[in-house]
């Protein structure tokens, strides 16, 4: 359902920095893979033009059938779980034709949308036994979904986003506090579990990832930390201004493949060495500001719906993100997390953009007549 919108309400700003941002990471690919450049470009020009059409369509409609898309959500995991292609011990894909996908993406804007609608439904009653309930039954069903492809990282980043919106829907402080009391010494008993030789509850890849980021100084998981050595080696290399985009110096960490998979999971590393400080830290601060449009536009929303739908597409490029810089820079396990618009993954371009073209059709209603989200 497509409306007419004043002009002037449209966060071209907003549009400016992710049309910049996403570029530079055109660039950046480009730099790591040249054979990458073209698609991520047409990655870029299809992000684009789904989010100037999912901008213009009525949030408060489309969650009219926020079930459907729950619906279509679990289907989407289960098509991977049962035609899922496999790749490095994992089935995270669905080819389609000579493309790949990964729904585990898109499946994050449909969760936010989800229990946008949801948690609005139950914003009277948010802090019953009832409804919590319900909230833990309706977010593990995917999650056991994601989880089972495998896929850690999303899985953890999902119950981060489920939690954050919980929160900013109402969430009592003292159901927070009781709950902290409880999830500390699981995760506690988690970690001490995970680190035992003989466990089941994750494969034994991710194991060696945290045994490598726990035990880096040892000779047994000597292999498994070059990447992220070479990666900060790389960044640091760049110093202020860093080599140029496309530099061909036998010493450089992207050009002699010291950094694998610098395309995607370690593109900052990229961007460390071939832009320096100064470049480096200006894609910080573009996604900060990306950030704060989101966080912004939430703000003045007219209803909780369209706030939840503007913060949680926030926390997924916030805690990617971060997740994805402390991976290249050595302070976290290696996950395997995209930078968000700037990585290769034209799932993961398109899905943001989804989401971002939801943000912006938050912010052109901002200055509309208030009105509940209208049933069918």
């Amino acid at each position: 359902m497509i409306k007419q919108y004043r002009l002037r309400d449209y966060n071209f700003r907003l549009v400016i920095f992710l049309i910049g941002l996403t570029f530079t990471g055109v660039l950046l690919v480009g730099s790591a893979e040249p054979a990458l450049r073209n698609k991520q470009f047409l990655g870029m020009m299809l992000g684009v033009a789904i989010m100037l059409i999912v901008s213009l369509m009525d949030f408060s409609w489309i969650l009219n059938f926020y079930w459907i898309l729950y619906g279509c959500n679990i289907i989407l995991l289960l098509s991977v779980w049962i035609f899922g292609t496999e790749s490095n011990g994992a089935s995270r894909w669905l080819r389609i034709g000579g493309f790949q996908f990964q729904p585990t993406e898109l499946s994050k804007i449909l969760i936010v949308m989800f229990f946008a609608r949801f948690f609005m439904e139950h914003e009277e009653n948010l802090n019953t036994l009832r409804t919590l309930v319900q909230t833990a039954i309706l977010a593990a069903i995917p999650l056991m979904l994601i989880f089972s492809q495998p896929d850690l990282k999303n899985t953890i980043t999902v119950v981060i986003l489920i939690c954050i919106m919980l929160y900013l829907a109402g969430l009592s402080y003292k159901i927070i506090g009781g709950a902290i009391l409880i999830i500390v010494p699981l995760v506690v008993v988690f970690l001490f579990i995970v680190v035992q030789p003989n466990q089941k509850l994750i494969k034994d890849y991710q194991r060696d990832r945290i045994m490598t980021f726990l035990h880096s100084e040892e000779e047994e998981y000597s292999d498994d930390v070059i990447q992220q050595n070479n990666s900060v080696m790389a960044i640091g290399s760049g110093q202020l201004t860093g080599k140029g985009l496309n530099n061909n110096e036998v010493a450089s960490a992207n050009k002699g493949n010291f950094v694998s998979e610098s395309q995607t999971d370690f593109i900052f590393s990229v961007a460390g060495e071939e832009l320096g400080f100064i470049g480096s830290a200006a894609i910080l601060i573009v996604l900060f500001l990306i950030i704060c449009e989101c966080i912004r536009t939430g703000w003045k929303a007219k209803d909780l719906s369209g706030k939840l739908i503007c913060c949680g597409v926030a926390s997924i490029i916030a805690v990617q993100g971060f997740i994805n810089i402390c991976v290249a820079t050595g302070i976290a396990p290696n996950t395997g997390t995209p930078l968000p618009f700037v990585s290769y993954g034209l799932s993961s371009m398109v899905s943001l953009y989804t989401g971002m073209g939801l943000v912006l059709n938050v912010g052109l209603q901002k200055n509309r007549d208030y009105r509940e989200v209208g049933k069918l």
